[in-house]
């Protein structure tokens, strides 16, 4: 009886010291300081007590000197490659603000390390990519999410509930997207970004990419993850003179067997948009801003609704949800997961294709 009360007693010991490990803080790479998003989120990291930032991943000399100075870090705290990074110290996760024609590499990477990683979005540049970095994350068994700010609107969190979970609306007939800003030059982006931003080779091209993403993921979202039959865009060059090698303007028309959706890209608005509207067979659901939302049945009048925003301790925000990943408390899911970004990366393939033919592009089966 000694004996077993023994085993029992160095069970819960064990159990205790690994439900300790796990509540332990998430060891946290940084891989790339090419896009300017990496700025903030490092400062956020760095004032939480579930991560622990471990070392910054970066070949240019230049940033590794200006982020050093920025947050006041060692240079030895900078490592050339992941390679490098892990063969100092442990990583769990990574967070990647590299070129978007880099995230295949740096992902095939964290997949033979078996390090989760969070993107900023878009996924990829193309399908091609999209499809062997999707390979990569099924072999290796890692988790990989797309880090959209739109995916922390406490607002789109509730149209999703009244859409999909209470169905208030009826089915949706009709969804737009409106995303953009004044443009990457305008907005004031630093050098380094503007130039890898502008050129399509490295960003996969301009509006359309770096805010019909956010639309063709949104989309894809609300539609619960239907590919759309067509896909017909055009583009514009509204600041040619500023943008000579990207389109700084695009519209893209998704038709599905039973609705429609338009996604507005754009560098030319007077200030950031980030916007949704769904009409569905029996009332409509808008969301103009981040904590608002209006909504409207059959039969009645419109209602606002002012919401909090999203809670950062609730998986309310990319660091919170890569914790919750890492500690596989959930697995990524809804706008910021691979299964929507895949489709969401096909139809920004099927829109660059639409503009080059001029004709609608229909989607073959699935890749």
């Amino acid at each position: 009886m000694k004996k077993l009360a023994g085993i029992v007693l160095l069970c819960f010991v064990i159990h205790q010291v690994l439900a300790q490990d796990l509540k332990s803080p998430i060891r946290l790479a940084i891989i790339g300081l090419d896009h300017d998003a990496v700025g903030d989120f490092i400062s956020r990291a760095r004032a939480r007590q579930d991560v622990q930032l471990v070392g910054v991943v970066e070949s240019n000399q230049a940033l590794v000197t200006s982020y050093a100075r920025l947050f006041n870090l060692s240079t030895n705290f900078f490592y050339p490659d992941l390679a490098h990074l892990t063969a100092q110290t442990s990583v769990q996760a990574a967070a990647v603000f590299t070129r978007t024609r880099d995230h295949r590499d740096v992902v095939e990477s964290c997949a033979a390390h078996k390090i989760d990683v969070l993107l900023e979005k878009p996924l990829a540049v193309n399908t091609g990519d999209a499809l062997a970095m999707a390979a990569a994350v099924k072999g290796s068994g890692i988790q990989i999410m797309v880090d959209y700010e739109t995916s922390w609107y406490s607002s789109l969190g509730t149209a999703y509930t009244i859409v999909h979970n209470q169905r208030a609306i009826g089915m949706p007939k009709k969804i737009t997207v409106v995303a953009g800003d004044q443009g990457p030059k305008d907005a004031g982006c630093s050098d380094t970004f503007l130039a890898w931003l502008t050129d399509p080779a490295l960003s996969g091209g301009g509006a359309l990419t770096d805010f019909g993403c956010y639309g063709a993921d949104l989309v894809t979202w609300f539609m619960a993850g239907e590919r759309p039959n067509t896909v017909l865009a055009q583009t514009a060059s509204l600041k040619r003179e500023i943008y000579p090698r990207v389109e700084d303007e695009a519209t893209i028309l998704l038709t599905y067997s039973n609705a429609e959706a338009t996604i507005q890209a754009s560098w030319n608005l007077p200030f950031a948009e980030r916007s949704l509207q769904i009409y569905g067979s029996s009332g409509y659901v808008f969301v103009p801003d981040m904590d608002l939302l209006r909504f409207r049945l059959a039969g009645t009048a419109e209602s606002e609704l002012q919401l909090q925003k999203a809670d950062p301790g609730a998986s309310g925000d990319d660091i919170s949800y890569l914790v919750a990943i890492v500690r596989r408390e959930i697995k990524p899911s809804g706008p910021s997961s691979l299964e929507v970004n895949l489709v969401a990366t096909e139809i920004l393939d099927a829109a660059r294709k639409s503009v080059d033919l001029h004709r609608p592009i229909q989607l073959q089966s699935p890749p």
